[in-house]
């Protein structure tokens, strides 16, 4: 508790603060209570009221010196020609705070809100939130005493509570809003721990972006990368998440836009009337108006023609378009969600694709990565995939702990090509649960996997079981760092090693063609510095 002098800031109560003669004693009045009932001395009571109310204001100032002679108060007249107008008791309260000579340094404030308005209650809160009135809230209320053995009212002292809008003191509060963000972040990222830092802050701004913007938004990546699967959350979390400009309540409508060719790409967007071509004979809505409150997902953008371009960044501005053969515009309300493994500034200077609707897609643009440059969320990526198939097949699906660690050694190791990003990898998962004995992933499965993706990347693992006979000298996380040359040079040198009976022995067979140019033939010596380089030395390699 502060020992600097109290002071209120309140506005007269037009119907609970008066009262007429002595009865006005017995009824609970908001301003009497709150500098009554504090606990505290009040030094001075700064009481805002309508010009109009002056008397009424004068009769709290007379009552206030009658029981509470130390606190002075001071009646400031409030013109308001509606008191129920936002704008202006904002703006008549904000230039009382701006002009109020404030000293929290030397008082101590609180801002009475149980009189006025509602409107004015809440421009209160707005301008203590914000620190231009360096208050705390001050809320009062009756108790109801109810009556005494004779049936007469008993006086309403009323209570007070005091509100403190400084949220860093109450770290439940915050700690609850932060995990609500987390939460949202998490189901953007389907619940996966991923450990990416530049993914983990990209997701939380498309989460914020999401929240807040009907705009476009543009998600750029390779194939594989996610783009479909982020547009349906991002969609579901809209749904789902805080009201405001940013929440639809239509559908989410995906269209890969790579299937739409010819005549029938401007039907299937825009819809057409009956007759507009041969075989119309019917009225067709398309996917813009399919879309209409909701989200509209056109993935492969670049793949559109000149004339469905022209056509979207209408729709896009103005919400309305023409259906193929109609000369009557139809309207639809939606947000679009883009997506392309093109660079559409490429395609600009190409021709290919209209710099305004480029312009108009480029408000907000995420670039996704693809998984090779996310190495490190492989292995939850691999969790996540394994508890899909469980849900799918029911049925559980595990992978041993050895079979785990030679499957995570390669897949982020710099030979895994991760060509196709997230398709890659779950197909390997599901072929490794389906070769399974009984829904458990052992090293069979992975051996067989890891050399089917090494050939479907244009690459070969090293001859014969090298990785795992490397990491059973180095260790998994040793033998990942080094490259493919490194692995597949020393896989030889540690074989040699192992059928010869001396180090100048495995030296001689090494190093067979050079020793026979060279007058100076220490090759165990030669051998010995390469092994350390490892951290390896002949005796341990037996």
């Amino acid at each position: 508790m502060t020992d600097k002098p109290v002071v209120i800031l309140g506005a007269l109560g037009t119907r609970l603060d008066v009262g007429a003669r002595t009865r006005r004693w017995r009824k609970w009045r908001p301003t009497i209570c709150a500098v009554q009932q504090l606990g505290r001395p009040v030094a001075r009571l700064e009481l805002l009221h309508p010009p109009r109310y002056s008397r009424q204001a004068e009769q709290i100032r007379s009552d206030l010196a009658e029981v509470c002679p130390e606190t002075r108060v001071v009646l400031r007249p409030q013109p308001l020609r509606d008191p129920w107008d936002f704008e202006e008791v904002f703006s008549s309260l904000h230039d009382v705070a701006r002009d109020y000579p404030f000293e929290p340094e030397h008082e101590d404030y609180l801002l009475h809100i149980t009189t006025g308005t509602h409107v004015y209650q809440i421009c209160c809160f707005l301008l203590a939130e914000s620190r231009h009135i360096p208050a705390r809230l001050l809320q009062t209320e009756p108790t109801h005493p109810g009556k005494d053995d004779d049936g007469n009212r008993l006086p309403d002292p009323g209570r007070v509570r005091i509100i403190d809008l400084d949220l860093s003191r109450y770290d439940a509060i915050a700690a609850r809003f932060g995990a609500e963000r987390r939460d949202a972040v998490s189901f953007l990222k389907a619940g996966i721990d991923t450990r990416n830092d530049a993914f983990n802050a990209l997701i939380d701004r498309i989460e914020r972006v999401a929240l807040a913007s009907p705009d476009p938004i543009l998600l750029v990546g390779p194939t594989g990368a996610g783009k479909t699967q982020l547009a349906s959350r991002i969609a579901e979390l809209k749904l789902r998440g805080p009201g405001g400009s940013g929440k639809p309540v239509g559908p989410f409508v995906p269209v890969n836009c790579a299937t739409l060719r010819g005549e029938m790409a401007m039907s299937a967007l825009f819809g057409h009337v009956r007759g507009a071509f041969t075989g119309a004979q019917s009225d067709r809505a398309g996917l813009l108006r399919s879309a209409d409150g909701g989200v509209l997902f056109l993935d492969e953008i670049a793949e559109l023609g000149a004339d469905e371009q022209a056509m979207l960044l209408r729709a896009i501005e103005q919400g309305r378009f023409l259906p193929v053969g109609s000369d009557r515009e139809v309207q639809s309300d939606f947000q679009l969600i883009a997506g392309t493994n093109r660079d559409l500034a490429e395609a600009v200077r190409s021709g290919d694709f209209r710099a305004d609707l480029l312009a108009r897609l480029d408000l907000w643009t995420f670039a996704l990565p693809g998984l090779a440059q996310r190495r490190e969320d492989i292995e939850p990526n691999l969790d996540y995939e394994l508890a899909h198939l469980e849900r799918e097949w029911g049925r559980r699906i595990t992978i041993n702990a050895e079979a785990r660690a030679r499957f995570i050694t390669f897949a982020t190791g710099p030979a895994a090509a991760w060509s196709r990003n997230f398709r890659d990898l779950n197909g390997a998962v599901r072929r490794m649960a389906t070769l399974s004995e009984g829904g458990r992933i052992a090293t069979p499965q992975v051996r067989e996997e890891l050399e089917r993706l090494a050939r479907a990347w244009g690459d070969a693992p090293p001859a014969g079981d090298t990785v795992a006979a490397l990491q059973a000298l180095l260790g998994p996380e040793r033998t990942a760092e080094l490259d493919r040359f490194d692995l597949v040079q020393l896989a030889e040198v540690v074989a040699v090693c192992r059928r010869s009976p001396s180090l100048s022995a495995a030296g001689r067979v090494l190093f067979a063609a050079s020793r026979a140019r060279r007058t100076s033939r220490n090759d165990a010596d030669r051998l010995r510095k390469y092994l350390a380089r490892f951290g390896l030395s002949f005796g341990e390699l037996g």
